[in-house]
This record gives C-alpha cells, sequence and structure tokens, in this order.
C-alpha cells in the first residue's frame, strides 16, 4: 500500500493526521487531480476554514485511531511525511488493470484490522475505471460495498469528464459508496460564493439524493498540496509549483481526500458509527451552495460541524440492492485497458490469468501473499513496530494475453506498457514516471 500526494496532503495537513495511515497502492483508471498553472492557489489551511475543520468541536479532533486506507495508481514517497504514520501494503507502481483494484480492495478488507490500535475505517479511492457493468452483479462494486459492509467508508471519486458526462466513473456509481464531486471556493473561505467544478462529472439526473448521482462536494480546485520533487508532473509544470514544497492541482480526487479525512474526524468522535451513519451524517450536515448547476441539483459542501451536528441523529440503513460479484469483469473494466504488445487485455481474465467472478465472490481471495491463487507479494509484514511497517514484497510474473513478451508482467518495473482508456491514454510507465494524452496542458491549468 503506497501513499499518494492527495490523500497525505489533505488528512495529513489540511484536516487531521489519522494515527495510523493504512495505505494501499494498485488499480486501474486513475481520476487523477491535475497541475494548476493558473494563478491563486488554495492553501490547506484555507480547506480547512471552508469546510469548517478549524472551529468548534471539529478543532479539537485529529483522526487518532482511525485508519485511512488509499488505493491508487502510480504513487511515490513524498517528503515531509511523518514516517511513524504510513503503513505500506503490496505494491504495484505503474497503469494497472480493474482486476488488480479489486485486489487491492479485498487486501484492504482482510487486513483492516491488523493493527487494533488503528483499524481501517476509511477507504480512499481517488480513480474509477470506465466500466459500466449492471450494479446487481458487476464484481468491482461488489468489491466496494464487501468493505463497506466491513464497517469501512468509502469514499469515491465522481470523475474529472466534466458536468455533462452522464455518469459517474464505477465504483462512484455504486450507492452504497459516498460519491464526491469537487467545488471551486473562488479564492475564499466562505462558502456563498462557492460553486460546483466544472470539470466534476454529473449524473444525467435532475436532483440530488438519487441513484448514481453525485452525494457531496468538497473543494477540489487549485488546491496546494504536497510536492513530489522530480516527478513527471512536476517536471512538465514547474509554473504549478508553490514555493519549494507544494504543488497546485485540480480534481475529484483532491475533495474526495478532503472528504476522506473528514470522516477519519467523525469516526474519531464516534468510533461505534457505521458507513450508513457517517455517509448520512456527511451528506445532511453539508452546506448547500446557492448558485449555479450545485443550487439546481441540491447538491452541498462538506462541513464538518454540521456533520458532528447530525450524530446525535437515527440513521435507518438504506434498502439498496447489493451486488452478487457474479457479473463480467469485463463490464467492471469496460474501457479502461491495459495493453501489451498493443493487444487489450480485455474477458474474464486479470493480469496474472483466468478470473471466475462467481469463485471469487464465494471466496477469501487472500492467503499471506496470494490472491485467488496467485503470487502478487511476500506472506507478510517487515519490520519490528508497526509504525513505517511495508507489506513483504513478492516477484510476480503474469503470463501475457498475448504479444511477444516471454516474461510477461513484472511489478514494479512496467517499462514499455502502456495504459489506454477514456482518462489515460497513448501512455506507458518507465521507473516512476509517466507520460501520457491525459496529462495535456489543458487538463493541467
Amino acid at each position: 500500500m503506497n501513499i499518494g500526494r492527495r490523500l497525505r496532503a489533505a488528512v495529513a495537513t489540511a484536516v487531521a493526521v489519522p494515527a495510523g495511515l493504512a495505505l494501499t497502492g494498485g488499480p486501474a483508471s486513475a481520476v487523477v487531480s491535475s497541475a494548476d498553472t493558473t494563478a491563486g492557489a488554495t492553501t490547506l489551511a484555507q480547506v480547512r476554514s471552508v469546510i469548517g475543520a478549524d472551529t468548534g468541536t471539529a478543532a479539537t479532533l485529529t483522526g487518532k485511531g482511525v485508519g485511512v486506507a488509499l488505493i491508487d495508481t502510480g504513487v511515490a514517497s513524498v517528503p515531509g511525511l511523518p514516517a511513524a504514520q504510513i503503513v505500506n501494503g503490496p505494491t504495484a507502481t505503474g497503469a494497472v488493470d480493474v482486476s488488480q483494484m479489486i485486489a487491492a480492495l479485498d487486501w484492504v478488507v482482510q487486513h483492516r484490522n491488523d493493527d487494533p490500535a488503528n483499524p481501517i475505517r476509511v477507504l480512499n479511492l481517488s480513480y474509477g475505471s470506465g466500466g459500466s457493468g449492471q450494479s446487481w452483479t458487476d464484481p468491482l462494486q461488489f468489491a466496494v460495498e464487501r468493505a463497506w459492509k466491513a464497517g469501512i467508508v468509502v469514499v469515491a471519486a465522481a470523475g474529472n469528464n466534466g458536468n455533462a458526462a452522464g455518469t459517474l466513473t464505477n465504483p462512484a456509481t455504486d450507492d452504497w459508496v459516498l460519491a464526491v464531486g469537487a467545488t471551486a471556493t473562488n479564492g475564499t473561505t466562505a462558502t456563498g460564493d462557492d460553486t460546483l467544478a466544472t470539470f466534476t462529472n454529473l449524473a444525467s439526473t435532475t436532483t440530488a439524493g438519487v441513484a448514481g448521482q453525485v452525494d457531496l462536494l468538497a473543494p477540489g480546485t487549485s488546491i496546494a498540496s504536497l510536492r513530489v520533487p522530480g516527478s513527471n508532473v512536476d517536471n512538465l509544470y514547474p509554473s504549478a509549483r508553490v514555493g519549494e514544497t507544494l504543488f497546485k492541482g485540480s480534481g475529484t480526487s483532491q475533495a474526495t481526500a478532503v472528504v476522506s479525512a473528514a470522516a477519519a474526524l467523525l469516526l474519531q468522535a464516534k468510533p461505534a458509527a457505521t458507513p450508513n451513519q457517517v455517509k448520512d451524517w456527511l451528506i445532511k450536515g453539508a452546506t448547500a451552495l446557492g448558485t449555479g448547476t450545485a443550487k439546481t441539483l441540491g447538491l452541498a459542501e462538506l462541513n464538518v460541524n454540521g456533520a458532528l451536528a447530525r450524530t446525535g441523529t437515527t440513521v435507518t440503513p438504506p434498502a439498496l440492492q447489493a451486488s452478487s460479484g457474479a457479473g463480467s469483469l469485463q463490464g467492471s473494466r469496460g474501457t479502461s485497458y491495459l495493453t501489451l504488445d498493443g493487444v487489450k487485455l480485455t474477458g474474464e481474465r486479470t493480469v496474472w490469468g483466468p478470473f471466475s467472478s462467481i469463485q471469487w465472490a464465494a471466496a477469501t481471495s487472500w492467503s499471506g501473499g496470494l490472491w485467488l491463487g496467485y503470487r502478487l507479494a511476500g506472506d507478510g509484514w517487515t519490520g519490528t513496530s508497526w509504525a513505517s511497517k511495508t507489506w513483504a514484497a513478492g516477484t510476480w510474473s503474469a503470463a501475457p494475453w498475448a504479444g511477444s513478451a516471454a516474461t510477461g508482467w513484472s511489478d514494479p518495473a512496467w517499462s514499455g506498457r502502456t495504459w489506454s482508456g477514456r482518462t489515460w491514454s497513448a501512455g506507458t510507465w518507465s521507473g516512476r514516471t509517466w507520460s501520457s494524452d491525459g496529462w495535456s496542458a489543458t487538463a493541467w491549468s
């Protein structure tokens, strides 16, 4: 489990530092934040003010005792993070398939209580796949619902394809999880001038609170968060740097990290709370926005004290249909493909080999470092103390689904492997650098 810049910045600086961040690396089509080269930045201190985390009861909370898991792609170490508060699980450094996303979700669920002092209670998904499988059978949605039922609040980015997208990315489309869109704070800490960010995906519905729509908004435009010196985007967009240690970016992933941190604060205050309660309190305690599309749809912005004020209310679990998980893996994957020698990974196959959704949904998928019998990692934790522990590495090499690469895929080196999808295209990973049409000057403005 690697930690990404967005969650690190939002949790560690903007709101709180949970005493034990349990973080995971891995999978599918990134709903990334974008470098922002425009003038002006919203600082993390300003984000705290916008969401009310610096006043009242919220200001007394730190997230202590709440583990927050991050599943993300292409993550790298960032200077300035307290090592004692980061735990690294199985890592995949590069463009990855939705099957790896599912494996990472399974890993978090199985290992959520490895550190009893800081159990994983929040799962941040700052990306999604291009899939649109049937909600009642979709494997990806089954995986996030399994986490939800295990007591983990799943916070998912709505996507950055724009208000006219017509749908959220998967699994933000799942009504079980907390789907997050972004706001533009317009340079102030008052919420009266905040607006829905134009890049936020919206469902083709007319109101909030309906199936498949954004549940909650949070600041996600021109956010100055921790910089990754020497990363590809840092090198390409030096004008997005804020001083020596920060980097300005926009995206629903930024907003998702802020909401994940807020969920950790609520769970510190109410450790017995269920995911359904946390979701209800966050949504109903939010601040209604008074202008534009957000007003028309009835969308509201995160308010931590508003959510805390709701914690005494009764929450009736919603009657939601659960996914059986028995559907098509290809349906979960959708248009987000890995390619090898120009051949796409499609059908009922993972990077490592064949996949049976029916057998997977009925099984305990991880055994040590094996997922469904495939070797993905070592069999346990390294180190003598929980702080800064890392899950043992394992060399896995999968038989390629096509092409001439006789050695298959090896982790974490993905040099020469390409990612093709509606978000990422024409890109390759080489070490820790990324080159892609998705990182264009237009997207990073």
